[in-house]
């Protein structure tokens, strides 16, 4: 499989680095597939969102491990990912949700 790669704006670090004062270091990040809160970056604590066999951790970005599902993988690994932080609201299950401010995915597909 082409690896595709996960980064973050300095928005997106100055949010993650919030929370992780709030909510401490054990966190995790799930690109969601579509279901509920669209296709948005969701963040967890560990132990709130379980990764399962069919999900692949695509990189990190502030210490945390970015994951989505193989079958989205698939569809995007030729996909660089960049996650920033923008006005609105959070995911329904995220825990920037309440913070006036929500991650984003933006992306790039690139040929290699």
């Amino acid at each position: 499989m082409t690896k595709m790669t996960v980064t973050a704006t300095k928005a997106a670090l100055a949010l993650l680095y919030e929370l992780k004062a709030k909510y401490g270091a054990a966190l995790l990040f799930h690109q969601s597939g579509g279901c509920c809160d669209g296709s948005a970056p969701m963040l967890f604590q560990r132990g709130d969102y379980l990764v399962g066999d069919r999900d692949v951790q695509i990189g990190q970005i502030g210490g945390v491990p970015f994951y989505m599902n193989e079958f989205q993988y698939e569809k995007w690994q030729h996909t660089d990912l960049v996650i920033d932080a923008v006005d609105g609201i959070g995911g329904m299950f995220s825990l920037e949700n309440g913070t006036g401010r929500r991650f984003l995915t933006r992306s790039e597909v690139c040929i290699r």
